[in-house]
This record gives C-alpha cells, structure tokens and sequence, in this order.
C-alpha cells in the first residue's frame, strides 16, 4: 500500500497501480507518484519518502520542527 499526503489530502494507492517494484529509490517513486497524481514531478520536492516495517510506503511532507 502506499499512502500519499498531498496538497492537504491523504490518498492510498496499490503500489501495483502504480507500477512500483522492490528496491526502486525515491526519486523513481516520486516520478510515478507525481504522474498518477497528474502533476509535476517537482512539486514533490519537499516531500520523504518513508518505507514502513510492514512494506507499505508513505510519501508527505518533510516534518520541520523547531
């Protein structure tokens, strides 16, 4: 599964909608985010990638604090 918090929404996609395979990087994950979700790949620039203990990907916002 993977989870998308995008824009102010959260969406969950089948990483097979998406075409995902094991060991992709982030910058190709993000490609194929950026293309389902019919934007521009650089807006996602701000944006982690996260794998979960349990195989499911979590794309957001990078968290700053202080």
């Amino acid at each position: 599964m993977v989870h998308v918090r995008f824009n102010g929404r959260s969406t969950e996609m089948d990483e097979r909608q998406l075409k995902l395979t094991v060991g992709m990087n982030d910058a190709d994950i993000k490609a194929r985010i950026a293309r389902h979700l019919e934007i521009d790949v650089r807006r996602l620039d701000g944006y982690v990638v996260d794998r979960t203990p349990t195989g499911n990907i979590v794309l957001r916002p990078e968290a700053v604090y202080g």
